[in-house]
């Protein structure tokens, strides 16, 4: 009987192992251009949340006062049809109390913000629902990713009724209310925010194939994940309470620091009742407790670096210097802000930082979690 060739018989048997093998940890075209399109929905989340700050600090939110998601698509075509929105603007507080001068010019010219932001927020809706139902159609999902990728454009809805729920806040006749509820506001921004980390989050994972995700898992850190995760969470705590002051405009108030009007505590913390609308409409009560979240912040930063900056992967490690990096910019961008005023544009940078910071976190996060392969730092 002859005998077998070993080495042939080898071979043989490692080949369809081997090809299954690449197959598995080879990024496929459909990972890269599921991360493409997320990507540009990102971008165009971060657009809406510069020109919902353009919208908010020009005081043009409430220059629409009906919800037309179809038909509000197209904005005035004629003078009647510029007449009829001015018309429609008159009849509620904010023009009576703060604009009663305004001209048709003028009122173009608010209008034309929260056109804008409503337009880019119909965009993005469309964007996502081709890109979801075109990559469905041709199966190009990879497993387990139908629900990640339906989670964006789920919350999107969300947040554009949520919109309308903030609008309709300050949209009144005879009541005195000039601009929206700040807690809506903080909602509305709120959910921006995580619409924007779970696009990144998910961008991050469809960077490197499933197999290579679960080599670097063996290797995450587990407290240093922890950490991050609490930075985010106190980071977004945080975005939510700037959301409050921006409603308000809080950070107009008080410009002097470290002090407030001269002492630790502003004057007439607690003088609105009941006592909990000082938390949301009291201006000294809202940037004071802003800025002592800040200062925790950053407290918490520094721990969370600390733990960083020993992680055994150069990669993390760069990642967390980033992130205090940004973190300390936007303590001293938001102290300038304060200090003159929040004028328009360091109010605007200010709201973009808070955008980097957010990305760089979770980024941080996710190589703590899956870490890259590189410089190795070993214990002595």
């Amino acid at each position: 009987m002859a005998k077998r060739p070993i080495f042939e018989e080898a071979g043989a048997s490692e080949a369809p192992r081997a090809a299954a093998r690449s197959t598995i940890e080879a990024p496929t075209g459909a990972r890269r251009a599921i991360r493409v399109w997320l990507g540009i929905l990102f971008l165009m989340v971060a657009a809406m949340i510069a020109v919902g700050g353009l919208t908010r600090l020009t005081d043009s939110g409430l220059s629409i006062t009906e919800w037309r998601p179809v038909s509000g698509a197209l904005p005035p075509m004629t003078e009647a049809d510029w007449q009829a929105e001015f018309d429609l603007y008159q009849q509620i507080d904010q023009f009576h109390l703060l604009n009663a001068e305004m001209t048709l010019s003028e009122f173009k010219s608010i209008y034309w913000w929260e056109w804008s932001h409503r337009q880019l927020g119909r965009a993005v809706g469309l964007v996502w629902a081709l890109g979801f139902l075109g990559f469905l159609a041709f199966r190009k999902i990879p497993p387990g990713w139908h629900v990640r990728l339906l989670i964006p454009g789920v919350l999107g809805g969300v947040q554009g009724a949520i919109g309308w729920w903030m609008v309709s806040s300050g949209i009144t006749a005879g009541e005195g209310v000039t601009s929206v509820a700040s807690y809506r506001l903080a909602t509305h921004l709120g959910l921006a925010f995580v619409i924007l980390g779970v696009l990144a989050w998910d961008m991050f994972l469809l960077g490197r194939p499933e197999a290579q995700l679960l080599q670097a898992r063996r290797g995450r850190e587990a407290k240093l994940y922890s950490l991050s995760t609490g930075l985010m969470h106190f980071a977004f705590l945080q975005i939510l309470l700037g959301a409050l002051v921006a409603g308000i405009d809080a950070g107009r108030g008080y410009t002097d620091w470290p002090l407030m009007a001269g002492g630790i505590f502003p004057p007439g913390m607690w003088e609105l009742t009941p006592v909990w609308r000082n938390l949301f409409e009291n201006d000294g009560t809202v940037q004071f407790i802003h800025r002592l979240s800040g200062y925790l912040l950053f407290v918490f930063g520094v721990i969370v670096w600390n733990r960083g900056r020993k992680s055994s992967y150069a990669p993390t490690r760069s990642a967390f210097h980033m992130v205090f990096a940004a973190l300390a910019a936007q303590v001293v961008l938001g102290i300038v802000t304060v200090m003159q005023g929040a004028p328009l544009a360091l109010g605007l940078s200010h709201q973009l930082l808070a955008v980097l910071l957010w990305v760089l976190i979770i980024r941080a996060r996710y190589l703590a979690q899956y870490p890259l392969g590189g410089t190795i730092r070993r214990a002595a």
